[in-house]
């Protein structure tokens, strides 16, 4: 046991000495913000090739819509998490205060809400009513998984530490659509749930903004396609606001 905590210690006491570096100086930084603080990649980093951030990116959000329904009126714990997988593109080879990010995300969102859901599978429609006292349910939940392509243009400053701003936007697909309703009756726990509506939209398209420092920024995006299609359904487009964190 001491032989494993000596091993343990040393190994830190090395990662700790390796980690003095305070971005001061005129040499390039090979030290990564987040989790994978000391990874290259498979081969050594080459000195010459500019550094690359926020290749792995986790934006932890608050959901919401707009439109028919006001925003912010929904239950707080509205939590969903988008996970994107990114290349970092300098747009010069002798600096890295631009550049261009893609690749492929995936997207859980969950909005608790107090309304009632009407779907009409014949006039293929969905409207939102208000709950009154007949309603016995006591969670209403809209959540969805969806897989789309982000294309961002990234602004930063020079530097460890820097300051950092990114716009851009996603294209993609709406995988599924759920919705639940929990209820008491008699004092057990009921749950209703439908998979998917007949006028939900597939093709999802959306800006979205981050702002921040390093490897931590504020989030905002929005949906510009309704999350459902038919013009006689309730009108709501997504937003979301939160934290993102870069890992790598």
């Amino acid at each position: 046991m001491i032989k494993q905590f000596v091993i343990v210690w040393i190994c830190c006491m090395g990662f700790l000495s390796n980690a003095q570096y305070d971005s001061k100086g005129d040499n390039v930084s090979r030290y990564r913000p987040g989790a994978f603080w000391f990874y290259t990649g498979v081969r050594p980093a080459v000195p010459e090739r500019q550094e690359k951030y926020d290749r792995l990116i986790m934006d932890v959000t608050y959901n919401d819509w707009v439109g028919d329904e006001g925003p912010f009126e929904n239950y707080w714990a509205s939590i969903g998490l988008n996970t994107s997988l990114m290349f970092d593109i300098p747009m010069s080879k002798k600096s890295d205060k631009v550049s261009f990010g893609v690749g492929v995300s995936h997207q859980l969102t969950n909005i608790r809400h107090n309304n009632l859901l009407l779907v009409d599978d014949l006039e293929n429609t969905t409207t939102f009513a208000e709950k009154d006292e007949n309603d016995v349910f006591s969670k209403g939940i809209l959540a969805g998984n969806s897989f789309s392509i982000p294309v961002e243009f990234r602004f930063r400053t020079s530097g460890w530490k820097h300051f950092k701003f990114h716009i851009g936007g996603k294209i993609g697909y709406q995988a599924n659509l759920l919705s639940k309703y929990v209820s008491k009756v008699d004092g057990h726990r009921e749950v209703v749930k439908r998979y998917g509506f007949p006028d939900e939209s597939k093709l999802i398209y959306s800006a979205h903004m981050r702002i921040g420092m390093r490897n931590w920024a504020l989030f905002v995006s929005y949906n510009f396609n309704p999350i459902f299609s038919n013009s006689k359904s309730t009108q709501l487009n997504m937003i979301q606001t939160g934290l993102s964190i870069s890992l790598f």
